[in-house]
């Protein structure tokens, strides 16, 4: 097998659409992989899609056609060669061409596609051209010709299988991309090739791992080909296996048996150990000269199962590895940008970093995206991080007519097989809220019987997931009440499967996460604005005038229906609504953190009846206010400290239960956890009013609930009070009325600045109680990173905070606002609006 890359010396146009005047004719250097946003914007020709309000001034993209073109020799073909011209992926709406004659088409971003272009291996000089059709008008076309069909958002994109969130989402731009978005090369080989491997991993009782590695191969269709005897060799380590495929078979099973197979575990659970597996194919008639084609992937031996048995609380919904059950700690992930084609595997290697930093061990990629990069899968596999990986539905009936039908098949196929050696793969999931939206949203009306999808969750994806890739469970979608369920079962029931949470945001306070116990969450989040040196950067007002979240930019940039409205009415209750924009930014991030921890903390206590949490979402894909806890210019936001704090192994939170206060000791480590709680209630200078200590022991991945002593619990003053627990160097603080309403002191706080290895040292103690004590770095510099953020400090305590930065900072701005920030702060702040908005409903 000889391949040759085919990046070079690309050009691309436009050929049709509303194209401006300045960029109509022009034609500009492309870089392949990539996209016409892409190239314009290395050219000079369009503004930077992500800044201020340049979004809205190039929606003439959506609608604009495009070539690519390069010049393409090919030099001739062996007797018996077979060349092929394949693309890796395309965005979206394509025709190939070499000179005039038509190669092939794609209308599918999701898929490979390959083209046989032998005839066209004579050494002459041809132009090899990729026409992009708008994906938006093929997509408008096939609307008219199918039937509309209900979506989340106005634009079509139920109708072209292309990423759904590139037509704008709630978090997400507006932008429509197109382009050559993955390799393109020509492939020469003979007699026969390596179409398909699909190692299926399981694990015998003695510890034996297994490897079935099913192999398709494509005989080139050239003399003698059918007639060749194959061998496909299989190797891990020192062990191999061999299969043989007569003249005109094409697929065969190795399978190759490993003694003593080291287990692959989920991160905090094990260690992660792969091994490669190498498959070649040969000639049998020819068995020392080089392979026809050779193959390479690393695979873990684990094994993985979905219990969705009934139980007295509905239906179960645990995730076991290695027949151990695992407590989910994930969050949701979308493109990491926008712009597909900039994402590195270094960029891939610092987020799902961050996503280990906040102590998670899952992440789902979602059905609006795409299906993600090799790169993503391997330092998934590398780090013990599980993913869960949604079929690309979202949010809309989708037709199961033709040309639909066919290409939601065929990117399955290529998709489960690509994925089968990934260890950290452990579920596939039918799509993202469509079951729920046929419920609920007005579609059954709307539909007047027409098709939307539900074979596709039903009926098409498990048949191919049982066929291709059986080691896995797959789900019918999120979220989904299990055909254990009772019949009738709402899709979102909490008590069966899995549960969004999403009243929460739109409708009610976030208090209300603990109104029920859901089996398994899915989603849920609250919003925050990014890191202020991020709006610096890319949301600023035309004239040059300071930021208010009132600003068209600013609004430009928040793209959840009323989210502004929602913002405040969520800060109402808890923190009032400051008036000044720096303040209300801090109050919002504040509040995006509680509210998430609130439900965290409730969630964790009740394992093993709740078995995961999977917050909406870990990244932003560009400079946008969203639930995301890392920002688009890969900044941790607040949030993303809270869950750190939330997800750690060892976590203690305050509950009512069976109507009185109880302390919930989770313990998700291996060891036992146990030794003595001190549990005082003080004042908010530390005067102590009340104390007890309780012995507690609490076994791995365990949770105790300590109902607290009557003297502890109750408070004289809940305006002056706090309760403290602390067990192990582990410390909660609860407090029993919304900070709107405590006395608490404005400036709690003592703190010194002294310059350190690599940044400065930040001591803090409090005078009084500091709730929620957090350095805004990024203020004094946008390169600067602190350790910890969020850290609540009862009189007399003391955290040093380590920031690091290159850049001498003022170390009297490190330690006063609007840098050190606590929510202390925000009582005075918010003080001007308490009038008009303390006590608004959160509708």
């Amino acid at each position: 097998m000889y391949r040759q890359d085919l990046h070079d010396g690309w050009t691309l146009r436009a050929t049709g659409g509303p194209v401006p005047a300045d960029i109509a004719g022009q034609t500009v250097t492309a870089e392949i992989p990539g996209s016409t946003h892409t190239d314009l914007l290395a050219a000079g020709l369009i503004p930077d899609p992500y800044l201020d309000q340049n979004e809205t001034a190039l929606a003439w993209m959506h609608r604009a056609d495009w070539r690519y073109s390069r010049e393409l020799a090919l030099e001739p073909a062996a007797a018996g060669e077979r060349v092929d011209l394949v693309f890796e992926g395309l965005d979206t709406v394509a025709e190939v061409r070499l000179d005039d004659v038509h190669v092939g088409r794609a209308a599918n971003q999701h898929r490979s596609y390959r083209f046989d272009v032998r005839w066209a291996a004579d050494g002459a000089a041809r132009t090899l051209a990729v026409d992009l059709r708008s994906a938006l008008e093929h997509a408008e076309a096939l609307r008219d010709r199918l039937g509309a069909r209900p979506a989340a958002y106005d634009h079509p994109f139920n109708m072209v299988r292309k990423m759904a969130c590139s037509f704008g989402w709630d978090w997400g731009p507006d932008l429509q991309t197109a382009g050559i978005w993955k390799p393109v090369r020509v492939e020469r080989w003979r007699t026969a090739r390596l179409a398909q491997i699909r190692p299926l991993v399981t694990v015998d009782n003695d510890g034996t791992g297994q490897v079935a590695v099913h192999v398709e191969v494509e005989r080139s269709g050239l003399a003698g080909s059918q007639d060749a005897a194959l061998v496909l060799r299989a190797r891990i380590g020192d062990v191999e296996a061999e299969a043989a495929l007569a003249p005109g078979q094409d697929s065969a099973t190795v399978s190759v048996a490993v003694p003593h197979a080291p287990l692959w575990w989920p991160v905090g659970h094990g260690a992660q150990p792969l091994l490669d597996l190498d498959v070649t194919l040969e000639d049998a008639a020819s068995p020392t000269a080089d392979p026809l084609d050779s193959w390479r992937r690393r695979i873990g031996f684990r094994t993985v199962e979905l219990d969705t048995q009934p139980d007295e609380f509905g239906s179960s919904f645990t995730l076991r590895v290695n027949g151990r059950p695992i407590f989910v700690k994930g969050a949701n992930w979308i493109p990491d940008d926008h712009l597909l084609t900039r994402i590195t595997r270094a960029q891939v290697v610092r987020r799902v970093d961050q996503a280990l930093g906040a102590n998670l061990n899952l992440l789902r990629v979602w059905g609006g995206g795409v299906y993600e990069s090799e790169d993503f899968y391997d330092v998934c596999d590398e780090r013990g991080v599980l993913v869960w990986q949604d079929f690309l539905l979202a949010c809309a009936a989708y037709p199961e007519e033709d040309p639909l039908w066919d290409e939601f098949e065929a990117e399955a196929r290529e998709n489960v097989a690509r994925l089968t050696p990934h260890a950290s793969l452990v579920l596939w999931n039918g799509g993202n809220e469509n079951l729920w939206g046929f419920e609920d949203w007005g579609w059954k009306d709307r539909l007047s019987g027409a098709t939307w999808g539900r074979r596709y969750a039903t009926e098409l994806f498990p048949a191919i997931v049982a066929e291709l890739d059986p080691t896995r469970p797959y789900m019918d979608g999120s979220p989904y009440s299990p055909a254990t369920a009772p019949e009738g079962t709402h899709p979102n029931d909490p008590d069966h499967g899995t549960h969004h949470e999403w009243d929460v945001w739109n409708r009610v306070d976030y208090s209300a996460y603990r109104h029920h116990v859901p089996r398994f969450c899915s989603e849920f989040g609250f919003q925050g604005p990014p890191a202020w040196a991020t709006l610096e950067r890319a949301v600023r007002n035309p004239d040059g005038s300071p930021l208010a979240k009132t600003d068209p930019v600013f609004l430009l940039h928040q793209k959840a229906d009323d989210g502004n409205g929602k913002l405040d009415r969520g800060l109402a209750p808890h923190l009032g609504v400051p008036a000044e924009f720096a303040d209300w930014h801090w109050a919002t991030q504040l509040n995006q953190a509680r509210a998430v921890t609130h439900a965290i903390d409730h969630y964790r206590a009740w394992w093993p009846r709740t078995t995961g949490a999977i917050v909406w979402q870990i990244n932003d894909c560009w400079p946008v206010t969203s639930w995301a806890a890392v920002d688009g210019d890969e900044r941790p936001k607040p949030l993303w400290y809270a869950l750190r704090h939330a997800f750690a192994d060892r976590v203690l939170s305050v509950h009512e239960r069976d109507g009185r206060l109880a302390l919930a000791v989770v313990n998700d480590s291996p060891e036992l956890w146990h030794g003595s709680v001190r549990l005082r209630r003080e004042l908010f200078d530390g005067t102590l009013l009340a104390e007890a200590h309780q012995a507690v022991s609490v076994g791995a991945r365990s949770v105790a609930m300590l109902p607290l002593p009557d003297d502890v619990r109750i408070p004289g003053d809940p305006r002056h009070e706090v309760l403290v627990a602390e067990l192990d160097g582990v410390r909660t603080a609860h407090l029993w009325v919304e900070d709107v309403a405590l006395d608490l002191d404005p400036t709690p706080l003592d703190a010194t600045a002294t310059p350190a290895d690599g940044g400065y040292r930040v001591d803090v103690t409090a005078r009084s109680l500091a709730r929620d004590v957090t350095l805004l770095v990024d203020r004094l510099d946008p390169d600067a990173r602190v350790d910890d953020a969020l850290v609540t400090l009862p009189a007399g305590a003391s955290v040093t905070f380590w920031v690091r930065t290159s850049t001498r900072l003022d170390e009297g701005a490190l330690t006063s606002a609007p840098v050190l920030r606590t929510a202390n702060d925000l009582r005075v702040a918010a003080r001007a609006n308490d009038s008009a908005l303390v006590g608004a409903p959160a509708e």
